[in-house]
């Protein structure tokens, strides 16, 4: 953003500004709120938001903490996840979903994705080990993996699922929302994603009593406020409630924002039709299984890298999202895994604007540059 906060970009990929605007007078009255209350930690504007975050995903339970990365290593510590533990998930993802794992003493083993970009539930069996303790899908882009697959899997082999669902807030699958599905859900209200606060937040969902209390005790010092009596060693990953009351303003609008996502998404589908260096992601469905909620609307297109630069060259701002395969980070320790899905992928995707506050003008001109890209035989 510039000084005037305004975007250099023609079509930024978030518009913070707007944004705000659009909800300027309820956000400055709930910080307000808080500041004029003195009520700054584990107060009544939290309790008030996991409560209603707690129902509008389905689960009796909502506890809020620091970030979308503690919401899953508080929830993995929850379920007894520790040295020596296996834990399935994927390499197509954030680093701070295996880095939960890892800061646990615990073993990621990484599956492969499909061409959704979720975890490819036919490979999780064969990554089973008597040492395997528990599987973390990660919902990408908006959409929830393949769930009742992937469940049943667990049952049968007595695991436990943690989701990453720090895309997926609103998603669904056969009615069942993310976050409410296995043993604990974990959100993320990074300011970039659908619920975004005015900085790092995050939320972890669960019908599980054991589960919701010992994140509560986690995220405080392993203390209990009420007596005084440390329970445990914790951490200091508690959601402020300056945050909490600006992301329960949010959500009443919620719906009004992912109904747009997928109506953008409907746009980008047509509009890349007719491409064929460009494959699109699923289109919105309407009445099928699955419900998206489209966070990030991601292409896989030819000459990937020339296009991100010849649409900045446009003023269209773009993302790419790793471009090096986590397993390939060497820093990491996971080269000896095979994604072969992964690693095609990761040369090839591309997120384009999407967001609330795009118009269908913008659309039409990202469209546009790309027909115009390749119509002019775009190439590395």
């Amino acid at each position: 953003m510039t000084a005037a906060g305004r975007s250099p970009y023609r079509v930024p990929f978030v518009d913070f500004p707007a944004h705000y605007r659009s909800m300027e007078a309820e956000i400055d009255a709930a910080i307000k709120g808080v500041l004029n209350g003195g009520d700054y930690i584990l107060r009544e504007h939290l309790r008030r938001f996991e409560e209603n975050l707690a129902a509008y995903v389905g689960v009796r339970h909502a506890v809020g903490v620091n970030s979308g990365t503690d919401a899953i290593m508080l929830s993995l510590r929850a379920a007894g996840i520790g040295p020596g533990d296996e834990v399935i998930t994927v390499a197509h993802t954030f680093v701070a979903t295996v880095a939960a794992i890892v800061h646990l003493g615990g073993t990621p083993v990484l599956v492969d994705i499909t061409d959704d970009f979720n975890m490819d539930v036919d490979l999780v069996e064969a990554a089973i080990t008597p040492r395997t303790q528990a599987i973390v899908p990660v919902y990408l882009n908006g959409r929830l993996c393949d769930m009742d697959r992937l469940m049943a899997i667990a049952d049968r082999h007595g695991l436990m699922v943690i989701e990453d669902s720090a895309q997926a807030l609103g998603a669904s699958l056969n009615g069942r929302r993310a976050g409410a599905i296995g043993l604990a859900g974990c959100f993320s209200f990074y300011p970039a994603k659908i619920l975004g606060g005015i900085g790092d937040g995050g939320m972890v969902t669960t019908d599980s009593e054991d589960v919701a209390e010992k994140v509560r005790l986690y995220r405080d010092h392993g203390q209990r406020r009420a007596t005084g009596e440390i329970l445990c060693y914790g951490y200091n990953s508690r959601l402020d409630n300056l945050q909490a009351a600006v992301l329960d303003v949010k959500l009443r609008y919620l719906d009004g924002w992912i109904a747009r996502r997928r109506q953008l998404a409907s746009m980008y589908d047509r509009g890349l039709a007719g491409i064929p260096q460009v494959r699109t992601p699923p289109p919105p469905q309407a009445g099928g299984p699955y419900f998206d909620v489209f966070t990030n609307y991601v292409i896989r297109a030819q000459s990937r890298d020339v296009l991100v630069d010849f649409l900045k060259g446009q003023g269209i701002e773009v993302l790419v999202s790793w471009p090096k395969p986590m397993h390939k980070q060497p820093a990491l320790g996971l080269g000896h895994f095979h994604l072969p899905v992964t690693e095609q992928i990761s040369g090839e995707v591309l997120s384009l604007p999407m967001n609330a506050e795009v118009t269908d003008a913008q659309v039409d001109y990202v469209l546009e540059a790309i027909r115009r890209f390749y119509a002019v035989g775009g190439h590395d």
